[in-house]
């Protein structure tokens, strides 16, 4: 993905963000704006929508309610927006899953492509591969050693089945020879409980997930991006640690209805092209959580979600994963 500048963002937009509503369309925004968080309270999408929720309010000068919606890995609250009118007042940030549930839940109530439209990426973090202290292992290589000379036997965790660390740990396992035993919790909260008290040999998550833990109880092994992350910049890929053609990473973003009318959507981009400019939001961002701001284009952003949905739709397909 490629990063945009202040600068850059706002002269193009410019147009669009102060051009006056066309023929027969009313004036936005016009009352508050509602932004679905289809997670619990306390997790990331949630802590970066609030985030960013005072700073759309005063650029847009209407309330901005966020309305946390959980279920079914985020597909119940997408589902909402996606059944919402396009009148721009409705909006839904997603998490990486957003990606993963049309090839994994049957039945989601809407189409990923056809209700909804791509706004902007607004973050990307990978995943770091820890191990609890009471581990011997110092770097990925040895576990994975040691996961080849005795199968099943080590452990990794995840948020949950589909989940993209357990998508990722599945084509690494594909890939680089070995089998380990995946331990699915219902959410970061569990997952992050059980890794603290050292339950398990690999917890697997990004940094946010892991609940500040690394470089505490919990010590990385390596991260699943295709490059090092600036905000890791010591840390191994797992590509460096032996294992090809891993690129992942959790990431963040917004969407609207599909057919909201082009001024609005390009006017809410600016918004959060400002808001994700303020020296405190990325400060917050970047540490503790760990993410690194990414700020697509729409267009950007919806070829990237065409990549992501392609990419793990194969690995589901492949490794025959199913829902609990």
């Amino acid at each position: 993905m490629h990063k945009i500048g202040r600068r850059p963002l706002l002269a193009g937009l410019a147009g669009a963000t102060l051009a006056a509503p066309a023929l027969g369309q009313p004036a936005w925004p016009n009352g508050p704006i509602r932004i679905i968080v289809p997670f619990p309270p306390g997790g990331s999408v949630d802590t970066i929508t609030r985030l960013l929720q005072p700073r759309l309010s005063a650029e847009l000068g209407q309330p901005v309610v966020i309305e946390n919606r959980p279920g079914a890995s985020g597909a119940l609250g997408t589902a909402a927006a996606a059944r919402s009118a396009p009148d721009g007042n409705t909006w839904v940030t997603v998490f990486d899953s957003h990606a993963v549930n049309p090839s994994f839940i049957s039945n989601l109530g809407f189409d990923a492509k056809r209700d909804l439209v791509p706004v902007m990426q607004i973050g990307a973090a990978p995943m770091l591969i820890t191990t609890h202290n009471s581990r011997p292992w110092q770097k990925l290589e040895e576990v994975i050693t040691a996961a080849k000379a005795a199968p099943d036997t080590i452990t990794y965790g995840s948020i949950g089945v589909g989940s993209l660390s357990h998508l990722t740990m599945s084509l690494m396992q594909q890939r680089g020879g070995f089998k380990m035993v995946h331990v699915p919790y219902r959410g970061g909260g569990p997952m992050s409980a059980a890794a603290a008290a050292g339950e398990l040999d690999l917890p697997m998550a990004s940094n946010a997930g892991l609940g500040g833990q690394v470089g505490q109880s919990l010590r990385p092994l390596a991260q699943t991006g295709g490059r090092r992350s600036p905000l890791f910049p010591d840390l191994p890929t797992v590509a460096e640690s032996g294992v090809p053609g891993i690129d992942a990473q959790a990431w963040w973003a917004v969407l609207g209805r599909a057919g909201t009318p082009e001024p609005i959507l390009r006017r809410f981009h600016a918004a959060l092209a400002k808001a994700l400019e303020v020296p405190e939001v990325r400060a917050r961002l970047a540490n503790p959580m760990g993410v690194e701001i990414v700020a697509s284009t729409p267009e950007d952003f919806g070829r990237f979600l065409d990549t992501q949905m392609e990419t793990w739709a194969a690995v589901i397909r492949d490794n025959n994963i199913k829902p609990d």
